[in-house]
């Protein structure tokens, strides 16, 4: 199984994903590493680099690949706000026997700008949070219908991902 959690940036996806991973027995993959590898051939600005065609199938593939190796659930935290993208994921993973349980770890819009502006880490990663608060507004209507909301105002991590560990 695929456990992905979905959520802007600034929702605490990679500590929960962490918490998860460990009540599970699951190996967590972050997929932008799969980003970050692509920003080598194509150095070339390109936006997000989920709109490079290539990074969809290599998440897909290297996902499956990790599952394979390793047998059990593995937990993705990726934000994904283009619901074409996130289709051609679930879809390519449910086509190599993978299901995906598709979470959005949700904090309401004052909370959010609060956790990015408080975080202490690069100014420039806080920035690129900052912007975009209104694309994943914007998104939400699809991701409620795609996912399972998980509200994570005034929520530690821990108690977030013991919701999502009852769940699957």
């Amino acid at each position: 199984m695929i456990i992905w959690l979905n959520g802007t940036f600034g929702a605490d996806k990679t500590t929960t994903s962490a918490e998860l991973a460990n009540r599970l027995g699951a190996r967590v993959f972050d997929a932008e590493y799969v980003g970050y590898l692509l920003r080598i051939p194509f150095p070339e600005p390109v936006g997000d680099f989920q709109d490079l065609r290539l990074w969809r199938p290599l998440v897909v593939e290297t996902a499956a690949r990790i599952h394979e190796h390793t047998g059990g659930p593995l937990v993705i935290p990726q934000t994904i706000l283009v619901e074409a993208y996130a289709r051609e994921i679930f879809d390519g993973l449910a086509a190599r026997g993978l299901p995906v349980a598709h979470f959005v770890l949700h904090a309401e819009p004052a909370e959010l700008r609060r956790r990015i502006e408080t975080d202490e880490g690069d100014p420039g990663a806080r920035q690129w949070r900052l912007d975009h608060l209104d694309t994943y507004a914007e998104a939400l209507p699809w991701l409620r219908r795609a996912g399972t909301i998980v509200d994570t105002d005034a929520r530690m991590p821990a108690d977030v991902a013991q919701e999502i560990a009852a769940a699957v």
